[in-house]
């Protein structure tokens, strides 16, 4: 339970390099230590890469947080994260084992060299735009006043394909469902 909206945090996590399910889960696991339990977490979904020519699809979800700090210590954790799972930063829009991205506090607004919030891309973004809308789909984007399911109905969605990831076999030799929705 979070105290206030102002509390709720969307990250998007995304890779391309590598075991990019393990990446995302990796991601997954030292955001919820740091911060506590993720409050929802979308589906996976297989994107087709934008920036740097030749780099392999992505894998991309958005997990909500309660975070109750400033939004840029939250950034500079992301940051942190990052670093701690193996990112580095060659090229802009280049190739990474794991990006996360801070997309929204509540509806804070920022704009300054460090961060701008909401994502200033968020709303370009079908990647970011589709998972978004699966688990806050009613949040409105503060400076466009336009919630994220309708963000997301508008957006091309071509590239933007569910992935499905065979479940893990339990103790007793059962499959349990892939991790999403609601945690």
């Amino acid at each position: 339970m979070i105290a206030s909206s102002q509390d709720l945090a969307a990250l998007a996590l995304g890779s391309n390099l590598g075991d990019r399910g393990a990446h995302l889960a990796a991601a997954r696991q030292r955001i919820a230590a740091r911060w506590g339990p993720l409050l929802s977490c979308s589906a996976v979904y297989e994107t087709d890469p934008e920036g740097a020519p030749g780099q392999g699809p992505y894998l991309n979800q958005v997990v909500t947080i309660a975070f109750a700090g400033e939004p840029e210590t939250l950034l500079r954790g992301a940051l942190a994260i990052e670093a701690d799972l193996g990112r580095r930063r060659a090229e802009r829009w280049g190739p990474r084992t794991i990006d996360i991205d801070l997309l929204l506090h509540g509806d804070r607004l920022r704009t300054g060299p460090e961060l701008e919030l909401p994502h200033p891309r968020l709303h370009l973004r079908a990647f970011v735009l589709v998972p978004l809308a699966e688990v806050l789909p009613d949040w409105r984007h503060p400076r466009l006043l336009v919630a994220a399911r309708a963000l997301a109905a508008g957006a091309d969605r071509a590239g933007v394909r569910p992935w499905r990831v065979a479940p893990a076999p339990t103790s007793g030799g059962q499959r349990e469902p892939p991790q999403r929705g609601h945690l």
